[in-house]
């Protein structure tokens, strides 16, 4: 009988390489899956049935990366673009060619899929997503980039993979009618002064992004010019920040010109947001994200509860009717101002809230405030780090609310908590983002038991050492 010969292993496409393929499904970020020859390949900018042609920008043994350059055959579910710009689709919108219900049956099986598969932790309790009542004209925060074009200043957005080029628009569908007029009372006032744009390539020119942020409840908007060093008239704006250096940072020194906070309402609460501080870009769905963690937090009027990335306050504020005190952690000290500020403006008499960094400031708060019944948690993308875990358990809660804005990160966090005595009771995606692929959700763990505490792997590596220095002791006794 002869040997069954090994399967030839796909023929792999290298970078530069072009293809034609039809793109299968989407992958969590919203790239689409396409196997030529049996190749994966993740394309930007196709979507489940359209044909493309796609060129390789990045190439692995086992997969690669490619953009997709021309729509050659539309899938039959693709509806046609709301928003584009100069003829192109907006940037910020790359699944409105996706009905609205598939968008949503997407963002819930990516978020199993990560706890499933990155997680590893078997059969998870996921609730319906909760959709969002507003598809379109959602975002209360759009940051634009200055550019040119044959001459001309255009402000915009930048294409995906085009960092050097600006798409100059008129009216994006994502953010208000007001942003819209904003941006163009802006542009209007620069081209009439004659400004140039900022060029990545050679670092001259003055003019780099207008961040424009909108009070939804209140009406109102908040413009900020980013610019290099330079002189120019005094610009139509309420904050001026000045980068020196070719770094693209916002991050420089911001002076008021007009306006220097922005005020918002949230449930029955009054908000002061600096220019510098985080808080939800959909302020309608933050409502129901917040109100999701606040069922889930289940308070009943007599615990502590320790608010972690509290940012201006708004969950813990949100909550502290319902909770004996509430303790909120930030590392960013204006939104720490913020939210003593909400706080006092609320008549709300039992929070206090701490400037400093998760991973440092954890054992501190323990140790003044005692430890918590209840923590609610709202990293960064990038999650938490496994140390941070490690404090978080510290905190022996009996309960821990977490809103995720990335899936990806939230399963191997869950991951920790489980392996330290944690059940993931449940967890509810929250569409934010329509049009997007990006997605939170809320999940709730429970102490079940006791904390089993988890060795670290340097803690671990520094009891290996001590114990073969103590057994060489021994031996040379």
């Amino acid at each position: 009988m002869s040997a069954i010969k090994p399967s030839t292993p796909p023929a792999r496409l290298r970078r530069g390489e072009t293809f034609e393929g039809e793109i299968e499904t989407l992958a969590y970020g919203g790239r689409g899956i396409a196997r030529p020859g049996g190749y994966v390949v993740f394309v930007s900018g196709g979507l489940p049935g359209d044909r493309v042609l796609a060129e390789v920008t990045k190439s692995k043994r086992g997969y690669a990366e490619a953009v997709a350059l021309e729509l050659l055959a539309p899938s039959p579910d693709r509806l046609p673009n709301v928003d584009e710009h100069q003829g192109e689709a907006c940037p910020g919108a790359s699944w409105q060619g996706l009905a609205y219900e598939k968008q949503l049956a997407f963002k819930e099986a990516h978020v199993a899929d990560a706890l499933t598969r990155i997680g590893k932790l078997g059969d998870v309790n996921i609730d319906p997503i909760i959709g969002a009542d507003e598809q379109w004209r959602y975002r209360n925060k759009v940051e634009y980039s200055f550019g040119e074009q044959d001459g001309e200043l255009v402000l915009g957005f930048r294409p995906q993979g085009r960092w050097d080029e600006v798409l100059d628009i008129e009216d994006c569908h994502l953010s208000s009618e007001a942003t819209n007029q904003a941006r163009n009372e802006v542009l209007a006032w620069a081209r009439a002064e004659g400004l140039n744009a900022y060029d990545p390539h050679d670092h001259r020119g003055i003019l780099r992004n207008l961040i424009v942020r909108e009070g939804r409840r209140t009406g109102q908007i908040q413009t900020r010019l980013v610019t290099s060093r330079g002189d120019f008239p005094r610009p139509p704006v309420d904050l001026h920040t000045i980068i020196d250096g070719p770094s693209g940072s916002t991050s420089g020194p911001t002076g008021a010109l007009g306006e220097e906070t922005l005020r918002e309402r949230i449930f029955d609460l009054d908000i002061e947001l600096s220019h510098d501080s985080f808080f939800q870009t959909n302020t309608e769905m933050a409502e129901k994200l917040y109100g999701l963690a606040a069922e889930y937090a289940d308070l009943t009027g007599t615990e502590k509860l320790f608010d972690l990335y509290c940012g201006v306050g708004t969950i813990g504020l949100s909550m502290a009717r319902q909770a004996g005190q509430v303790w909120g952690l930030e590392i960013v000290p204006d939104a720490i101002e913020n939210a003593k500020r909400n706080a006092k403006a609320n008549g709300i008499t039992n929070a206090r809230f701490v400037a400093a960094n998760a991973r440092t400031g954890m054992r501190p708060l323990i140790e003044e405030a005692g430890r918590p019944d209840v923590v609610t948690i709202d990293p960064p993308r990038a999650g938490l780090s496994a140390k941070i875990v490690r404090r978080l358990i510290e905190c022996e809660a009996r309960r821990i609310v977490y809103i995720s804005c990335n899936p990806t990160t939230l399963a191997p966090n869950a991951a920790q908590l489980v392996e330290a005595g944690y059940r993931l009771t449940r967890v509810r995606p929250v569409d934010m983002f329509p049009q997007t692929p990006h997605i939170e959700c809320v999940a709730q763990f429970d102490l079940i038991g006791e904390v089993k505490y988890v060795e670290s792997p340097s803690d671990r590596k520094r009891r290996e050492r001590d114990e073969r220095r103590q057994a060489a002791k021994e031996a040379g006794q």
